[in-house]
């Protein structure tokens, strides 16, 4: 995720960081050449003169930057979507802390220093490893040794066989929670509220496996992204007579203008990736581990990630 002030006046021509011309530089760069060649030929293709008046590219071009338009808008509600649910899962983390410092009956405080022996640092340390292992889960990564210090050798093992380690570790979680139920560390009531929170969880690691699994419908995509593409590359033909010299210039920002939409919407419709577009999971995951680990009174707390370039990984 690009964070930095937004720029203003002659910055807002030099941004690089952050800015979409990377991705589309190459066909940009196509449109542009095909549009002097157009120019320098007045428009004509293998001697023949290609006559096109300006009226069906006013009509398909005001048609195309809606459904561009609407394209994006349907990406940007699915990274809108991603990043309510991981605030649903710092939310439904801290919770679960309270709840286990604050109504699971042990001798003692709950400190990290107790290890995993202790039912309530296990629960608070797999909710760490929750957060960890459903970003390696989304990005179809295994899960990393971020992962290995909050469980025990016998879970991180049976979590690396597992097809979906955030539900595997939330059924240890479950376990404890019957384990707690048995033993009369906690009523009734109170396990109803702790499983609920579980079941929140639950409910927000399967609304990001919902939009990491269903994508925007390809067709749709494909017909925008070739509709562009050649609207873009045949405009120079209907501006010539009209623009002169000055065709290259217009083709070229309008081609910018409708790439760089495509290209949007295609860099936030997937937003678990870990692009500089994408949400930064790492750093998500980090608030959750530090404000977890604090409540644990731990000792050995890393640090916030911090942007680096204006980059927030």
């Amino acid at each position: 995720m690009i964070i930095r002030d937004r720029p203003t006046g002659p910055h807002l021509f030099f941004i690089v960081k952050g800015s979409i011309l990377k991705r589309i530089l190459v066909p940009l760069a196509g449109n542009a050449l095909t549009a002097i060649l157009v120019t320098l030929a007045h428009g004509e293709l293998l001697n023949h003169k290609i006559v096109v008046t300006t009226a069906p590219f006013s009509l398909i071009g005001l048609a195309l930057a809606i459904f561009l338009g609407f394209r994006n808008s349907a990406a940007f509600d699915r990274y809108w979507e991603a990043r309510k649910l991981w605030g649903e899962l710092i939310h439904r983390s801290r919770s679960l802390s309270r709840q286990v410092l604050s109504m699971v009956q042990e001798n003692g405080p709950a400190l990290a220093s107790n290890g995993l022996a202790d039912v309530r640092v296990r629960f608070i340390y797999r909710a760490i490893a929750l957060a960890h292992a459903s970003r390696h889960y989304l990005r179809g990564t295994p899960p990393g040794p971020d992962t290995k210090p909050f469980l025990q050798p016998e879970e991180w093992e049976a979590m690396q066989k597992s097809t979906n380690p955030p539900d595997y570790l939330l059924q240890r979680m479950g376990t404890d929670l019957r384990l707690c139920l048995d033993t009369g560390r906690i009523d009734t009531n109170i396990a109803c509220g702790i499983d609920q929170t579980l079941s929140s969880l639950a409910a927000a690691v399967a609304g990001c496996e919902r939009i990491k699994g269903t994508p925007i419908p390809f067709p749709y995509a494909l017909l925008l992204h070739r509709t562009a593409y050649l609207y873009c590359f045949l405009l120079p033909f209907g501006l010539v007579d009209t623009l002169g010299a000055t065709t290259p210039f217009v083709v070229t920002f309008v081609a910018y203008t409708f790439f760089g939409l495509d290209a949007v919407g295609d860099a936030i419709e997937q937003p678990f990736g870990s692009g500089p577009d994408d949400l930064p999971l790492n750093a998500l995951c980090r608030h959750i581990e530090v404000n977890l680990r604090e409540a644990l009174v731990d000792t050995n707390i890393p640090p916030l990630l911090e942007p680096v370039d204006y980059c927030l990984n």
